[in-house]
């Protein structure tokens, strides 16, 4: 077969996948007749509205000489982990805005960063493929900086993120710029389950998020470039429960709904959607026709999202520095932090809140975290 011949067959065959992931899409469209935002104005919700103090930045925390890419809190809601492209953890106390830990990293090009369960140990990834993980209770070395407890090898590409399984110390989930998610020993050091599943019920591009359920600690979601997300569950690495479309550009984050039955996505394609595990269908998309000022076409990616306790609220974090809160019944954006006082001067590229609801912490590639206190509002909302 010549070399023409070879490219025209080629053509062909990608003539007939873009139709038929068009096809697919028309589908999708007819199945989703009715939507969460539809139901609820058709039974008269109203949209939660904001007081210029329900939501107040009250802390800077400085310190990072390089960008913010990651960040955590610990249950007891009193200290934050971050990562930074300076090549250091810090631990924050969050009540004080003082720094607890600086940690040095073998390598500067940190990814990801999670607390333990117990807020006793922090996990990191990057471009080193491995998963470092500090106890902080060790005493430091000659150098003043803390030890590597447990090194996590066996990923051939990059760790994006990590996440202790709820409850669990010695069990770690990660995802990889290999296309797979590991669920680690951490006290061995070793390799329990690659998630990869066989060809088309596995990722066929990076892994770039990872989430595990709190309602149920066997299963977990993942969000990749290949624009799905897929759920897990931990004791079967061979194939993935389910596999969610709708986005059009890489998934960069997943976060599970409180009730565990739902979670959440933020993708390059500047939106964030609200899909169901038990029917497999998507909920909702929190878009760019939903948002407060709808005027520019070239739409902010979405790179990090978390949920209010109730699930009532949707944080989003964006590249052009955005920090929208959603109304997830609505599909309203209520509130930009970007517009507040004292708001990140460049792109949000990280969130969370704090385990009692009372505080949204949010990073950003302008070297510095915020974080942000619930007035009013919380009793109803959070």
């Amino acid at each position: 077969m010549s070399a023409m011949e070879l490219k025209d067959r080629h053509a062909a065959a990608t003539t007939a996948v873009n139709n038929l992931r068009e096809r697919l899409k028309q589908r999708r469209v007819l199945l989703l007749d009715a939507d969460v935002s539809g139901y609820a104005k058709n039974h008269g919700t109203t949209a939660v509205s904001f007081n210029p103090t329900d939501l107040v930045c009250c802390r800077t925390l400085q310190g990072h000489t390089g960008k913010v890419y990651a960040l955590d809190w610990t249950p007891e809601k009193n200290r934050i982990v971050s990562a930074s492209q300076d090549g250091r953890l810090v631990v924050w106390n969050a009540l004080t805005s003082q720094k607890i830990h600086a940690i040095k990293l073998p390598c500067a090009w940190v990814m990801t960063c999670a607390f333990s369960p117990n807020g006793q140990s922090v996990a990191c990834g990057g471009l080193d493929s491995a998963c470092s993980i500090f106890n902080l209770n060790s005493q430091p070395g000659g150098n003043g900086n803390l030890p590597i407890s447990t090194v996590l090898r066996g990923h051939k590409g990059y760790v994006s993120s990590c996440q202790y399984l709820p409850n669990e110390e010695n069990r770690l989930i990660t995802g990889s710029g290999d296309q797979t998610c590991v669920l680690w020993d951490i006290n061995a050091g070793q390799r329990l389950s690659i998630f990869r599943g066989e060809f088309s019920s596995g990722h066929t591009a990076d892994v770039l998020s990872v989430s595990a359920n709190t309602s149920n600690s066997k299963t977990f979601v993942s969000g990749s470039c290949d624009a799905t997300a897929r759920l897990w569950d931990t004791r079967i690495a061979s194939r993935a429960v389910q596999t969610f479309h709708g986005h059009e550009g890489d998934v960069n984050a997943v976060k599970f709904f409180p009730d565990g039955q739902r979670f959440g996505t933020g993708s390059d394609d500047g939106t964030c959607r609200l899909f169901d595990i038990r029917t497999g269908h998507q909920l909702q998309v929190y878009g760019q026709s939903n948002r407060l000022n709808n005027t520019n076409d070239n739409h902010p990616i979405v790179t990090s999202i978390a949920f209010s306790i109730s699930g009532r609220l949707l944080f989003a974090g964006y590249s052009n520095g955005d920090c929208y809160v959603w109304d997830t019944l609505l599909a309203k954006v209520v509130l930009n932090l970007g517009d507040l006082q004292n708001s990140h001067d460049a792109r949000i590229s990280c969130l969370g809140l704090s385990a009692d609801g009372s505080a949204l912490c949010t990073g950003s590639w302008d070297k510095n975290l915020k974080i942000w206190a619930f007035g009013g509002i919380r009793k109803q909302t959070s």
